[in-house]
């Protein structure tokens, strides 16, 4: 992000039955040693919620909680999230994939050797036009929203997807304004059961990340 150092994460990805994930990033990338001693951070998204497994604070919304809430809504806005979550997979690498047949122009960077396998490397820009319902989240010129404020806002997706002999990506590289997302993907399978943790375990704060980012 913008220079920063890079946040990793590893763990499933899951679209089949909504956009989900349950991963373990990075504490100290992540910018949340305040939260929790341990060296990584698990981290869910569930029907269109992040939750972080955190330390229970002493005081505020966390005191007691395992679990840190945030609404996908403070991170892109009420209609970026709602064009993010349910069963349009928009914010999936599969829906990702899909946007490459509106690109005007596609490159292809021809083979390379990518986790072991052989791959053909493809480039494409997607513009705000194209971007499908994922528009709402990733385009400028939105609400206030924690990704525009880390972004600057983009009108345009720079997209390098590398794709094996069973036409599955292998690597997936995203540039979003100033920000830069690569997924590797180890294999495919069936659809992951990711569950939101018990509400009584969780601490909302999603209000506070809104106001942060309106601040910004």
């Amino acid at each position: 992000m913008n220079g920063a150092a890079p946040i990793a994460a590893e763990g499933t990805y899951s679209w089949g039955d909504g956009f989900a994930y349950d991963v373990e990033m990075d504490t100290r990338a992540a910018k949340m040693e305040l939260l929790t001693a341990d060296p990584s951070i698990r981290t869910l998204l569930v029907d269109g919620v992040y939750y972080y497994d955190t330390d229970p604070q002493p005081s505020g919304p966390l005191e007691g909680k395992e679990w840190m809430k945030v609404d996908a809504s403070a991170v892109f806005g009420e209609k970026g999230a709602q064009a993010l979550s349910g069963s349009s997979n928009s914010g999936s690498p599969a829906a990702t994939m899909r946007g490459l047949k509106y690109a005007n122009d596609v490159e292809d960077l021809g083979k390379e050797t990518v986790g072991g396998k052989a791959t053909t490397h493809y480039r494409a820009v997607i513009d705000k036009d194209h971007m499908g319902k994922a528009k709402d989240a990733l385009s400028s010129g939105h609400e206030d929203t924690l990704f525009n404020s880390v972004t600057g806002g983009t009108d345009s997706i720079t997209m390098d997807v590398w794709v094996d002999a069973k036409d599955l990506p292998v690597r997936l590289k995203e540039v979003f304004g100033t920000v830069t997302v690569t997924m590797d993907f180890e294999k495919f399978g069936a659809t992951a059961d990711v569950k939101a943790p018990p509400a009584a375990q969780t601490g909302d704060l999603t209000k506070l990340v809104k106001k942060g980012a309106q601040q910004r």
